[in-house]
């Protein structure tokens, strides 16, 4: 592989593990936050209209800041309960990002976070007396677990992503083409106003208006001064608690001090580099699924293998993936207890015109698994699976 394509992909694998110049926006698309919202009630804003506030979010300059929020994620999953003493070594403190931010998607955790433009970032996640915290600065990616005495580095992250030429070039033009792309499948509109870590903020409503969607409502809290996303909430139609919840209970838009960007690796600690430093092919360092899940992979040859027939129904919120594998569904009465009690809790035998299989079942995506090894995958209901392999046998 020549050395400016080594590069290439140090930077794009070193990219999913830093925090974004707009942490709080972008942070929120994959992990849930919980907003602290003053006593004192909503404030009172001046009038605005759902394009002038996407203007304002896309005309957000914010370079610096720092906070913390917390985290808390409810996907409707039961307990792992029994897997954990599965594949003997998951959650045993590595310091590596891939694995230790999988903790964010369940659960509610405390975090800090820090920037300083694109080349500066750094997250902390608290979990009593131990941390983890991510810094990139310039060139240089970390990943240190306090409980483990672990360390994570890569190299080759610097530089910010190269603008998408096809991007429209004035806030005004991105709102109208936000606007333009929800269409007839969508609602947006301002929801009012809110406290959020003490800022007054506007609340940017984003509805589904078809049926069958999981999704009830997308809520995302605007800061009045600066744009800069404070909290975003996704709701299911399912109720209870939302599936995601993000916003900053404390946040300074002022420079971080340049020490909070730095990192030496404690005396004694173990360090481990990156695939660019070891010379190695990212495609070949993948984690494997833990004794007796991966069997249950075998009957889908199109997923992971390349060889499937993936076919997209629908559209907008209610857009399903239909993947005809080619192959029966595995016998999950074939792998170990601990596995078939897991996998029985998430899912439901149904029946229809396609014969009978089971749908997965989570607050936010359903997959339903035909007994001939077809497989239907949306944000949506149970019903609407039914339905599309209904319409599609």
């Amino acid at each position: 592989m020549a050395a400016n394509e080594v590069r290439s992909e140090t930077r794009r694998k070193a990219s999913r593990y830093v925090v974004p110049v707009a942490v709080a926006g972008v942070a929120a698309a994959t992990i849930g936050l919980v907003p602290a919202l003053a006593a004192s009630g909503d404030p009172d804003l001046p009038e605005i209209t759902a394009q002038q506030l996407i203007e304002k979010i896309a005309a957000s300059d914010t370079q610096t800041l720092s906070g913390t929020f917390r985290v808390s994620t409810d996907l409707g999953l039961p307990s792992l309960g029994g897997l954990a003493g599965i594949g003997g070594g998951a959650g045993s403190g590595s310091a590596d990002p891939a694995e230790k931010l999988t903790e964010l998607v369940s659960g509610t955790h405390t975090l800090r976070v820090a920037a300083d433009g694109p080349e500066r970032q750094r997250l902390t996640l608290l979990d009593g007396s131990d941390e983890y915290s991510l810094i990139h600065n310039g060139d240089d990616v970390w990943g240190y677990d306090s409980k483990s005495n672990e360390v994570f580095h890569e190299k080759g992250a610097s530089g910010a992503p190269e603008a998408d030429k096809r991007l429209p070039g004035t806030p005004k033009e991105l709102a109208d083409e936000v606007l333009k792309a929800a269409g007839d499948t969508t609602s947006i509109t301002v929801g009012g106003t809110a406290k959020v870590a003490g800022r007054d903020a506007y609340q940017l409503v984003i509805k589904p208006k078809q049926a069958g969607s999981t999704v009830e409502s997308v809520k995302i809290a605007v800061d009045a001064a600066n744009g800069t996303p404070l909290k975003f909430t996704l709701s299911s139609v399912e109720g209870g608690k939302p599936v995601l919840d993000a916003g900053f209970t404390k946040v300074d838009f002022a420079k971080p001090a340049a020490s909070e960007f730095t990192f030496e690796a404690p005396e004694g600690a173990k360090v481990t580099e990156g695939a660019a430093e070891k010379g190695a092919d990212a495609a070949g360092s993948g984690h494997e699924l833990p004794e007796g899940l991966e069997g249950l992979t075998g009957g889908f040859p199109g997923l992971g293998k390349g060889d499937g027939d993936l076919n997209v129904i629908g559209e907008g919120w209610t857009t399903i993936a239909k993947l005809d594998t080619g192959a029966p569904a595995p016998k999950t009465d074939e792998a170990p207890k601990e596995v078939q009690g897991f996998l029985d809790s998430l899912g439901d035998k149904v029946t229809g015109k396609f014969g009978s299989g089971t749908v997965f079942k989570t607050k936010l995506v359903n997959a339903l698994l035909t007994d001939d090894g077809r497989v239907y995958v949306g944000a949506v209901t149970e019903d609407a699976l039914v339905d599309a392999a209904n319409s599609s046998k």
